[in-house]
């Protein structure tokens, strides 16, 4: 991650998301309406893929880039650890 600005950013979005849950965790506490709980579940779901949609934009734009620049077995390493990264978030 580079930047302080866009690690302040990241910080501030999770620190939403953990508010997020916190609220559900409050919704089954108290027993609410099954529907409601799922909608706010889908809503931190959905806050939690744009920060790691962040992160990977990241990571393509600094260090895959740098590595592919590098050439060589980095190269090839950071092509398949992005690649599998990719893969797990689109099967989340």
């Amino acid at each position: 991650m580079t930047g302080d600005s866009a690690q302040r950013e990241l910080i501030n979005r999770l620190s939403r998301i953990e508010g997020q849950v916190r609220g559900i965790s409050r919704l089954v506490a108290e027993d609410t309406y099954c529907i409601d709980i799922l909608t706010q579940v889908s809503a931190a779901s959905r806050a939690l893929q744009c920060v790691a949609l962040l992160l990977l934009e990241d990571h393509i734009e600094y260090c895959l880039l740098d590595a592919a620049r590098a050439g060589g077995a980095e190269r090839e390493d950071k092509l398949k650890e992005a690649s599998a990264a990719i893969g797990r978030l689109v099967r989340s």
